[in-house]
Parts: C-alpha cells; sequence; structure tokens
C-alpha cells in the first residue's frame, strides 16, 4: 500500500485499510523510537508549518516528527505571513508548492485548507479547521487500540457535550469509517450538522458502523467502552457564549457518576486536551468564580483516575502524524 503524494484534510479522505496501515505504521515508529531507531525517510524534505491559531500538541507533534523523519520545517505562526491579509491563499499555495515538499494547516474555515490543498501541487495536512481535525482522530484510534482488546467494530464510544465541533466531527467520521459503535450525546442545539452527518450515515450503511444522535445520557453511555468530551467552548468563540453552554452541558459533565452509569468497570475516558478539569488555570479559575463548578466538561477525580488515558493521546499524537508524513511523504 503506498499514501505517496497523499492529502489528509478529513478523515474520510482515507479508507478502513489506509487508517489501519497508518495505525501500524505508527506502531512501529512508536516502538522506534523508544528503542532508539531512527530513519531519514524525509532527508531533504522541507515542510511548510501554517498555523493560524495556537497549538500545543500539534505543533509539537509535526515539529518532532519533521526532525525525527530526517526533515525540516518551518513554523510560520498568526502574523509570520501575508496569508489572506495581503496574498490570497490560491497565491499563496502556489508559492510554498514551489519552496516546500509539503503543507501542515491549523486554522479556520475548512474551504481554506482546500484551497492550499488545490493550489499547491504538494502534499497538505489538517492539523485543525473549524470543521475537522483528521490527526486527532488517528491519535484517538491508536490510543483504543492500545487499552481495548476488542476488534474495532465491537467497540463503543459516547462522544459527551457539544458534538458539532472539529474534533467531534472527526470521531464521527472515523468511527462511522472503521465500522463502530457511536453515540454523541448531548443537548439538541448542539448535535451534529445535518451535512457531516448524513454523510457519516451513508458511510455507516457501506462498513456496519452503528451511529446514534440523541439526548439520554443514560442511554447513550450504557455499555460503552469509552467516554470521549472536549472543552465547552472552542477555540476562537468569544467569552460571552460560556454562560449559555454552562447552562445546558452542566448535565453532561463528566464526574464519577457518570463513568459509573456506563456498567463497565473498565470504561476509559478520553479528551484531546486542553482540558479544563481543575482550577489551576486561568479559564478554569473564572468559571469556578463565576459559576462555581471546580472542573467544566470533566471532574478533576475522573481526569486523575487510572480510567483517564489522555496522555497517552496526546503522545500518540506524535505517532500517528509521523506515520502520516512517512506515509505522505517519504513512502514508508
Amino acid at each position: 500500500m503506498t499514501l505517496l503524494g497523499r492529502n489528509l484534510l478529513t478523515i474520510l479522505d482515507l479508507s478502513s485499510s489506509e487508517v489501519m496501515y497508518l495505525l501500524d505504521l505508527a506502531v512501529r515508529l512508536k516502538q522506534m523510537k523508544k528503542q532508539g531507531e531512527v530513519t531519514d525517510c524525509l532527508k531533504g524534505r522541507n515542510v511548510a508549518l501554517l498555523f493560524e491559531k495556537t497549538s500545543t500538541r500539534t505543533r509539537c507533534a509535526f515539529e518532532i516528527a519533521v526532525s525525527d523523519l530526517g526533515g525540516n520545517a518551518m513554523y510560520l505562526g498568526p502574523g509570520d505571513t501575508q496569508l489572506g491579509h495581503k496574498e490570497s491563499f490560491k497565491d499563496s499555495a502556489r508559492v510554498f508548492g514551489r519552496m516546500f515538499d509539503a503543507i501542515e494547516y491549523r486554522g479556520f474555515d475548512h474551504s481554506r485548507i482546500e484551497t492550499l490543498a488545490r493550489y499547491s501541487g504538494i502534499p497538505v495536512w489538517n492539523g485543525l479547521t473549524d470543521q475537522h481535525h483528521p490527526t486527532q482522530f488517528l491519535a484517538d484510534l491508536m490510543t483504543i487500540r492500545e487499552h481495548c482488546k476488542k476488534p474495532l467494530e465491537q467497540v463503543s464510544i459516547a462522544y459527551l457535550g457539544d458534538a458539532r465541533n472539529n474534533v467531534a466531527n472527526s470521531l464521527l467520521e472515523g468511527a462511522a469509517l472503521m465500522g463502530m459503535d457511536i453515540r454523541m450525546v448531548g443537548p439538541e442545539q448542539l448535535h451534529t450538522d445535518t451535512e457531516i452527518l448524513n454523510r457519516c450515515l451513508a458511510v455507516a450503511r457501506k462498513t456496519g458502523a452503528r451511529i446514534s444522535i440523541g439526548t439520554d445520557i443514560e442511554k447513550g453511555v450504557t455499555g460503552a467502552d469509552f467516554l470521549y468530551t472536549d472543552v465547552w467552548v472552542s477555540m476562537g468563540e468569544p467569552e460571552e457564549v460560556w454562560k449559555e453552554r454552562i447552562e445546558i452541558l452542566r448535565p453532561y459533565r463528566v464526574d464519577a457518576r457518570l463513568m459509573s452509569l456506563t456498567g463497565n468497570k473498565d470504561v476509559k475516558f478520553l479528551h484531546c486536551l486542553p482540558a479544563y478539569h481543575d482550577r489551576d488555570t486561568y479559564v478554569g479559575e473564572k468559571i469556578f468564580l463565576d459559576y462555581g463548578l471546580d472542573g467544566v466538561e470533566v471532574t478533576d477525580e475522573v481526569f486523575e483516575s487510572e480510567a483517564s488515558i489522555v496522555f497517552d493521546q496526546a503522545e500518540n499524537r506524535l505517532h500517528t502524524i509521523k506515520a502520516v508524513m512517512a506515509a505522505c511523504l517519504g513512502n514508508m
């Protein structure tokens, strides 16, 4: 199998067999890193890292991945380029295509990365747009495989909270593609966008995936192998949104009681991070002072419990991103 020259804009750009190929490659690259083995499959390659939004895990993972594979990365952050300001995305894409071998983009509307892919002529990888976060799903799935011995088609995931954001969209798309049992559980006004849902339902009809969308927490989490949540206000949304979100999402906060509702003593907790699980951040402290919540979308008790595998997820961002680059640019 070869993915040489391929883009990764959404997880549905891949087939299920290609996802499994990338996961197996990620496992091999993870083992190599642990054992001190190196590969220089990106030697002589230059990768542009275009960031219109700030980042911790995505930036670190892409920079380290390029370095580990023997290539060169150039970080271009907010304000470092004329992208979309004095020069169009179309024109910038054609410039980048003449100078770089691949592009990672993290930013806003998904149409921007589509323009980069259309006009650059080189592989383009999505580090996050407003609608999709495919590299996060690859890390999620790698982590799920590490912690659950069931075949993927027998694994059930319940996502709780705002099901319209990029992480939730890619989780739903990926679970549909891999034939999994995925439940999106949250208030009706925050349910998955109809267009994305319909696309996933069409995929599920081919793969046998089970998709449910609902507001009933107990029904949604019963029997789940994994509970997944994300912050209640996404990057770029105004602070005024907090009051409304807390009012409607408070019942979906992941705490010990909600974990127990699964009826599964081995249930694991997933979160893409960063998480507001305590008062040790500006946002966490402000939410506590304004609304009395110590821990927002998840309690500190759950976040710090043995059921929490969020830092395995975070580490696996590196290994799965490295796999994407090695396969699409290094022909591994």
